[in-house]
């Protein structure tokens, strides 16, 4: 049987979490069309804030790479964030009758504030690579998503989620996807368990940031 790459390993400790993640209410109803727009609006103020957490974030990773090739790719991320994923916020802010600054005076959830938190402290006190591992349910359950309700999304007729959600299975995203998970797998062996307990930790946040979103908790 051929061994299982670090990204395979803490995405198979991960499942119980993600299977949750899949079949959540949020999800679920954002693909099939029926989310409450209100509920789509206050997650959409709430990630634009998580942004900007993220790509500060990313720029710390990218201080404490220990390789040139791997502080570019990290800073090529951020820029990323901070251009074209900014760029598609504000575009989408616009459609749902909010402004930029109706964004930054968003007040973040607790859960928005605790995830940040969690992110940058790791990032900063521990090892990169722990950081790296925390950074990735971010991105990949996106694109697991995306591919796990994609054949309901061909019935959704609201076209602000359809157009969101076919971001995540876009083949510039999971491009990045596979780039980031390629990167830890590239992750000492040794020091596996401490990499697994910030991915779960990460993926329990991913899964309260969908249950904050659905019940908008203030």
């Amino acid at each position: 049987m051929p061994k299982l790459m670090i990204s395979e390993r803490v995405r198979k400790d991960a499942d119980l979490i993600w299977q949750e993640i899949l079949r959540h209410p949020f999800v679920t109803e954002l693909y099939r069309g029926s989310l409450p727009m209100e509920k789509f609006c206050f997650y959409v103020l709430q990630d634009y804030s998580f942004l900007v957490t993220m790509m500060r974030n990313l720029a710390v990773l990218a201080s404490r790479a220990d390789s040139v090739s791997l502080t570019r790719e990290l800073l090529e991320i951020a820029h990323l964030e901070a251009t074209t994923e900014f760029a598609s916020y504000e575009e989408l802010l616009g459609k749902l009758g909010y402004t930029l600054s109706d964004a930054l005076k968003a007040e973040p959830s607790q859960v928005s504030v605790s995830y940040g938190s969690f992110l940058l402290a790791t990032s900063s006190l521990k090892t990169f690579w722990e950081g790296f591992a925390a950074i990735l349910p971010c991105f990949w359950s996106y694109a697991e998503i995306a591919d796990s309700h994609k054949d309901v999304l061909k019935e959704n007729t609201n076209t602000l989620y359809t157009e969101w959600a076919s971001v995540y299975f876009s083949e510039p995203y999971l491009a990045l996807v596979d780039k980031l998970r390629r990167i830890l797998d590239t992750a000492p062996l040794e020091g596996y368990e401490k990499l697994k307990e910030v991915f779960l930790t990460a993926s329990r946040y991913e899964l309260a940031y969908w249950d904050m979103a659905h019940k908008i908790e203030k």
